[in-house]
């Protein structure tokens, strides 16, 4: 199945799911573990501006970074953008999915495939949407009923986002999207969203 290279500046909604639908993470340490590769496969080729893990699937909002942000983190030889070089983030995130399905082949005694092939992105082109999606994301946990309030779900950058802690999750810029903190937390405790239902964000299915 062929798919569209990330591209170097562009934002985009990383998201899927594990193969045949099965738990991607079963222990508290998986989800720790995911997240320690995902900060050294990921961080040095793309910003990070919302993300979920659930059980059996996942949602990352990035920004992949430009070619002069790439060739600073040591990515070198970057400036033709052709061939290997033009996908280097499409195969950073190939290496974090490899790296976390070796772990959890071992650690559960499995085989074979863990994630659905390939990884579902969608290019995104405008404010509505990357706000949309900031709280799609974060409602993820209790669209799927695992918590009935935000603070309740750990697996998630809502409480980044709200916390004053340091971090490498793009917080301010987020919260710059809805203006400001308190606006953040008023939209996201809305259930519906009707403004943003005309967008046609999820055509290869419900997550």
């Amino acid at each position: 199945m062929k798919t569209t290279p990330l591209e170097y500046g562009n934002f985009y909604h990383i998201y899927n799911r594990g193969i045949n639908g099965c738990n991607l993470f079963k222990e508290n340490e998986n989800y720790e573990y995911f997240l320690h590769l995902y900060e050294k496969y990921i961080s040095p080729v793309a910003d990070t501006y919302a993300w979920v893990l659930m059980k059996n699937h996942f949602h990352f909002l990035v920004k992949i970074k430009s070619v002069d942000e790439l060739n600073l983190q040591g990515f070198q030889n970057l400036e033709g953008i052709q061939g290997t070089n033009r996908n280097r983030a499409n195969q950073q995130f190939s290496n974090l999915f490899n790296a976390y399905t070796k772990a959890i082949n071992k650690r559960f005694n499995r085989t074979g495939s863990l994630f659905e092939h390939p990884f579902k992105r969608i290019q995104v082109t405008n404010n509505k949407h990357l706000k949309y999606l900031v709280y799609y994301i974060h409602h993820n946990p209790i669209h799927h009923e695992f918590c009935e309030h935000f603070l309740d779900y750990p697996w998630s950058s809502y409480l980044t986002v709200v916390s004053p802690k340091a971090t490498k999750l793009r917080r301010y810029e987020v919260l710059r999207w809805f203006d400001d903190k308190t606006n953040f937390e008023k939209i996201h405790s809305q259930q519906e969203i009707q403004k943003f239902n005309e967008l046609d964000i999820y055509n290869s299915g419900d997550l």
